[in-house]
């Protein structure tokens, strides 16, 4: 049906079409432009059903010392990191993304969503403490939580739930605003905001995330884009800044690109 998220449309992109798909956008207000709020809960996936989610993105660096050891120590070293990592999983999601080539801030980055702040810091702690934490420098830490209501695009989906970690690749931006967005009429930033989310519209195949960062942090929101093709991205960019959404919403601020993969391939990517 025409206007509903969860139908893929085809946008022709030069020669090539291509399908789009947003979702897990939170708000509190009422949404116009066929999108579908949710209020009460259908049935869904009993993954993470917390009514907030706390969100992390923590971005490591690999010290030059790793890439020194030999290879029976890392392995040995690697193996009870991933022990660790693993004995998180029941605690929220947690997906492990590479940076190796794409970055030189970060070479690891973790993506954690769930309802204690108290179990990501004892996740952070334990992974400190192994042997290969010793090696790891944090290069940037963000903190956010989910709205109660959520955009979603699947009828599976619900207010409680991000749909997190379902691409291959994972752009992510921090985002402050200036004085100048909060002297604005609160009916402006909402059109301007809606504005963005408009041209996202164009790239349905762009899974974009949005949580909120106010109160943890300097940046009021952090904005995840996920993708099979990094082309389609860098399309969305474009048409972002030929709109000015970036200089407007994202300032100077660090883009990073994340490659989706197993733990023990992050690890050995790190040299």
């Amino acid at each position: 049906m025409p206007g509903k998220l969860g139908k893929i449309v085809e946008v022709r992109e030069g020669k090539a079409k291509v399908p789009i798909e947003l979702v897990n956008k939170q708000r509190d207000a009422a949404e116009q432009s066929g999108l579908r709020l949710v209020d009460d809960p259908v049935e869904t996936r009993a993954s993470a059903q917390v009514e907030k989610q706390f969100v992390s993105f923590l971005f490591l660096k690999a010290d030059a010392e790793w890439r020194k050891l030999d290879g029976g120590r890392k392995n040995e070293l690697s193996q009870e990191f991933i022990s660790v990592f693993e004995d998180f999983r029941d605690d929220f999601l947690v997906f492990p993304y590479s940076l190796v080539g794409f970055d030189s801030k970060a070479d690891l980055m973790f993506w954690r969503i769930g309802r204690s702040m108290d179990r990501l810091q004892d996740m952070t702690a334990r992974m400190n403490r192994t042997g290969l934490g010793s090696h790891l420098i944090t290069a940037a830490a963000y903190l956010g939580v989910t709205k109660k209501r959520v955009f979603v695009s699947e009828s599976t989906e619900d207010r409680f739930h991000v749909n997190a970690g379902e691409k291959a690749y994972h752009f992510f931006y921090p985002c402050a605003k200036g004085r100048e967005w909060y002297e604005k009429p609160a009916e402006e930033r909402e059109a301007m905001i809606e504005d963005g989310m408009m041209v996202g519209r164009r790239f349905p195949n762009i899974k974009i995330h949005m949580t909120h960062g106010l109160g943890f942090g300097e940046y009021e929101y952090l904005f995840s884009f996920e993708t099979d093709e990094p082309k389609d991205f860098v399309a969305l960019a474009e048409e972002l800044r030929s709109a000015g959404e970036v200089e407007r919403n994202l300032g100077g601020s660090h883009i990073f690109t994340c490659r989706k993969r197993p733990l023990a391939e992050c690890i050995e990517a790190l040299g």
